[in-house]
């Protein structure tokens, strides 16, 4: 780093004990000569060879060196011999003599004469200068600086390349430069930052191993490195500027590229595979199991349909992030991209959707046509049945049964033919995305089926209809039939209740005659009431042999209840007639009675009549006998009217007025005695 009193820069060569290589020392000079300007070598080096610590051969081959190394930049040679070591005369001679060969003068000096020729601040400590030198803070920041312009001239090189490379108009010649000189050998990062630190290191005033405050001029070498790196980093900042510019602009391309080719991937397979799948799945099944079977095969398809809309989203996401950063160039291909695929996974979408729609709507039909023909199965199971009835209200319950089983048919053939001609237009909307392949043979064969299914069904209900329709006449004449036994049976009681009043209440026979007739009069009308009762229970039973007739059945009760009422109306008729023949004795009795009863004694011829009076009697007496008589019927039992008491004041009654007829009977005879005798 220090200079002569001509400017010129001093190079010292510190020799040691050890043996000395030529080889390297040379290398090592034209590598330090390498280092200085032109224009600071015009002005030529002083050379200080310090021998201190060497021998004369040794010092006297390295001068003799300098000759072929730096013959014409060397302008002045001091050799710094130890004291009293070498022969001064020896030495001094031979350099001597050799200086117009050399080419420069050597100068044998001790080291502290050494300031005679340079001056004292050029000078290092080792020669008693003051120049602050570190020589291994110099080595390492040369070190740096060759490493840094190693690494940055090799890093231009390959960034210069690459950034080239993708200025080809070329594409193929851009995409196979890029490719192969795509990633530098060194980070430019770290090469930035090792070149700003030694920048910083080369501008600043001290060296940052010295030990003291005295200042220092930077050396002419690190003069001119600070020019080399800061070019170097104006370069490297450049060249990286674009480099960066270039990976973007590939790493974009390469997104673009593994974006398109994923979408081209999802198209493939959605339009390939995928549509092929679903091309292959037309079936509707003809059952509730087919149809399942037809779903789950459904539902695998969806899944992997799932994975491929899985993906979609993503790449939709990512198209959507670039273009909202995007290059005006990228845009349009990016939204050519992503409709290209919006459009495909929408449609594949869609097609899935009416197909799993359709497997519903398939499902649902076929589960309603199972429980119609299970509710069919059963109406016609019930009408296979003989109808037994134990009465008519449980003929009318089953009735009722019969016929919410009919309406809730008629209600699921309804369902079904709604079910039907939905899935039957959904069917006929499958030729809008059948990608042009003809499906009128698959349709046709769902269509038949549907459309058998719905006849069958049509069909059976209208047998079971049929069926219903004689089951129910069927039903209701037995209803009527029921109704005729029971209504009979009711009309034998309504008689047996006639004819048990007719025992136990009209029993009594008139104080009079008059009030007997009017007894007479009502017992009439009973014996009417009793008749009409007679005469509907007559024509019940004849309907019930009608009914048992068109039914083609033995009635259950009609056998027992004819007779019955037979042969309570021949008792009623009986005790009738015995209670209209007391009823008549009793008006001709007191007929009589009050006739002559009623007559004046100035009629006398009346009372010869004897023979009215034995009538009366008798007639009273008869009546007071068949008072006492019961009534007997055919199979044998006897039936009294009323009580013995009440018999017993019916009897008291007539007695008592036959008393009255005898009492006058005698007054009568009394006077026709007395006149004789007169």
């Amino acid at each position: 780093g220090g200079k002569d009193r001509r400017s010129g820069l001093i190079l010292t060569i510190p020799l040691c004990l050890e043996q000395t290589s030529m080889d390297e020392l040379s290398v090592t000079l034209d590598y330090l000569l390498s280092i200085p300007s032109e224009k600071c070598k015009a002005r030529g080096f002083t050379v200080i060879v310090d021998g201190r610590k060497s021998q004369w051969n040794v010092v006297k081959t390295v001068v003799l060196m300098l000759q072929n190394v730096v013959p014409a930049e060397v302008s002045l040679v001091c050799v710094v011999k130890p004291d009293e070591f070498w022969d001064k005369k020896v030495t001094h001679f031979c350099f001597w003599k050799e200086k117009d060969r050399l080419g420069f003068e050597v100068i044998l000096v001790s080291a502290n004469k050494l300031t005679r020729y340079i001056e004292p601040c050029q000078l290092t400590e080792d020669f008693g200068g003051t120049l602050t030198y570190d020589h291994m803070d110099w080595l390492n920041k040369r070190l740096v600086f060759e490493k840094f312009t190693k690494e940055s001239t090799s890093l231009l090189d390959e960034l210069a390349l690459i950034n080239n490379g993708s200025d080809k108009g070329n594409q193929q010649e851009k995409e196979r430069s890029i490719d192969l000189n795509f990633l530098p050998s060194v980070d430019p990062e770290t090469v930035l930052q090792t070149g700003h630190e030694l920048l910083s290191e080369l501008q600043q005033r001290r060296f940052n191993g010295s030990d003291g405050g005295v200042s220092w001029s930077p050396m002419d070498d690190e003069l001119l490195a600070q020019p080399q790196v800061m070019k170097l980093l104006d370069s490297l900042r450049e060249q990286y500027t674009r480099y960066q510019e270039v990976c973007r602009q590939r790493s974009k391309r390469t997104q673009l590229e593994e974006i398109q080719q994923k979408v081209m991937q999802v198209v493939n397979w959605l339009e390939g595979p995928g549509s092929e799948q679903l091309r292959t799945q037309w079936g509707i099944g003809d059952s509730i199991r087919a149809s399942q079977a037809l779903q789950q095969k459904h539902e695998e398809i969806e899944s992997q349909h799932s994975e491929w809309f899985a993906v979609y989203v993503e790449l939709n996401q990512q198209i959507a992030a670039l273009l909202n950063a995007g290059d005006e160039e990228d845009l349009v291909e990016l939204k050519a991209l992503q409709q290209q695929l919006s459009d495909v996974c929408y449609r594949q979408a869609s097609q899935l959707e009416f197909r799993q729609n359709l497997l519903q709507a398939a499902l649902e039909f076929h589960s309603v046509a199972q429980d119609l023909s299970q509710q069919l199965d059963g109406l016609l199971g019930m009408l296979c049945v003989d109808v037994a009835p134990a009465d008519g209200a449980s003929i009318q319950q089953t009735l009722k049964l019969l016929e919410e089983k009919l309406k809730s048919v008629d209600s699921g053939l309804q369902g079904l033919r709604e079910k039907g001609q939905s899935l039957l237009d959904q069917i006929s909307n499958q030729a809008s995305w059948a990608y042009g392949k003809d499906v009128t043979i698959e349709n046709k064969e769902n269509v038949d089926h549907i459309q058998g299914v719905m006849e069958d069904m049509q069909l059976r209900k209208q047998r079971c209809e049929d069926m219903v329709d004689v089951r129910r006449l069927k039903m209701l004449q037995m209803v009527q039939l029921f109704k005729c036994e029971e209504d009979a049976a009711q009309a034998v009681e309504w008689l047996s209740e006639l004819l048990d009043a007719l025992l136990k209440t009209h029993i009594r026979l008139g104080d009079d005659a008059q009030e007997t007739k009017v007894l007479l009069e009502k017992h009439r009308k009973f014996v009417d009431v009793a008749q009409s009762t007679y005469d509907y229970g007559r024509q019940l039973l004849q309907a019930t042999v009608v009914l048992c007739q068109s039914l083609r059945c033995t009635s259950r009760s009609s056998g027992d209840t004819l007779p019955r009422l037979n042969r309570v109306w021949k008792q009623f008729t009986i005790t009738s007639d015995e209670r209209v023949h007391r009823l008549e004795t009793a008006v001709a009795f007191h007929s009589s009675a009050e006739k002559i009863l009623q007559e004046c004694p100035e009629q006398p011829e009346a009372f010869n009549e004897v023979e009215q009076f034995d009538e009366i009697e008798a007639v009273g007496k008869s009546l007071l006998d068949r008072l006492t008589v019961p009534v007997v019927y055919p199979d044998g039992s006897e039936q009294y009217f009323g009580s013995p008491s009440d018999m017993a004041s019916a009897a008291e009654h007539i007695r008592e007025k036959m008393k009255l007829v005898s009492l006058k009977k005698q007054q009568l005879r009394q006077p026709e005695a007395t006149t004789p005798d007169s």
